[in-house]
């Protein structure tokens, strides 16, 4: 079963021309301040010896996943949004949906080990350098990543293997699973089967036990005898919640039934809510509210300033 088609067309929001331009505006400023928002951060953490610690290495591993998906998505969306129909090979179609499968896989299990990590250091205060040690820090980063890398694998092999011989046009603004595998000229039932099960394991069991963590952390932050405390606490835990729901929610509705009923409008809205969104938004939530991460930026500028 060779393919017939050489090159798919991606045709963005070309049903609304006229907010195409403005579009790309509010793309471009999203897409830079994500770069430098997550730059900071690792350079932030590469340099400060005091933050070489657990806590802020997930934080460096995770603005390295946010960086990477940043940049396989948004160069060509923008170039999507620059003209009215955007060809883009099939290799490249594959390359992209690879790297995508890769980083957001990744992000899952990195958001898991980070909500476990908070959950060690304010349940299990104490015990927490042997919980959080060295081997067991490389351990978990080392899983999400492989784990990210076989889910890339396997899921862009299969929807690859399928042939494509009629429509090439994807309505959509980058080569994600559900929208490619639309021009399939196939059975997908297995792949569907295959897609439902693997998001029940890769998205949702993540989700589910980073809730679990949570939940332990607000009955710990109940029993602080501070209000001040409680509330920091709490400010810091609902921040995190919100961007782990909506990455973990945007994408759950995406992949668990890649021929759903949504509006090619709405799959493109909520493919932007995790892929644009959330990259954007992890730096401002995670790390650069940080007290220990502004303190740390500080002395670095001040290194900067007296230097010069």
């Amino acid at each position: 079963n060779q393919s017939s088609v050489v090159e798919f067309i991606l045709l963005g929001f070309s049903n609304f021309p006229e907010l195409q331009e403005q579009l790309f505006g509010v793309f471009l400023i999203v897409y830079l301040m994500t770069l430098m928002g997550n730059a900071i951060i690792i350079l932030i953490i590469s340099l400060e010896q005091s933050l070489r610690v657990p806590m802020y290495l997930f934080l460096q591993n995770l603005s390295v996943v946010d960086v990477s998906f940043s940049a396989v998505i948004m160069p060509e969306m923008l170039v999507v949004l620059s003209t009215e129909k955007t060809s883009i090979s099939f290799v490249s179609c594959f390359a992209q949906m690879y790297f995508l499968l890769l980083f957001g896989g990744t992000e899952c299990f990195l958001l898991g080990a980070m909500a476990y990590d908070r959950f060690a250091a304010i349940c299990h205060p104490l015990s927490y350098p042997m919980i959080m040690n060295k081997r067991v820090f490389m351990k978990l980063v080392m899983f999400s990543w492989v784990s990210g890398i076989m889910v890339a694998t396997v899921q862009t092999t299969w929807v690859f293997s399928f042939p494509f011989c009629g429509s090439n046009e994807i309505n959509h603004l980058f080569c994600e699973t559900p929208p490619v595998l639309e021009l399939a000229c196939a059975d997908t039932f297995l792949f569907e089967i295959y897609a439902f099960t693997g998001t029940i394991l890769i998205v949702m069991v993540p989700f589910v036990l980073i809730l679990l963590s949570y939940i332990r952390i607000l009955f710990a932050i109940l029993k602080m005898p501070s209000a001040t405390g409680r509330q920091k606490a709490f400010s810091t835990c609902a921040s995190h919640l919100t961007s782990v729901t909506l990455f973990y929610g945007t994408a759950n509705m995406t992949y668990i039934q890649p021929k759903s009923g949504y509006s090619p409008e709405t799959k493109k809205v909520m493919s932007l809510s995790y892929s644009l969104l959330t990259p954007l938004l992890n730096p401002l939530i995670y790390s650069l509210r940080n007290s220990e991460m502004k303190r740390a930026l500080m002395k670095l500028w001040q290194r900067k300033v007296d230097s010069h």
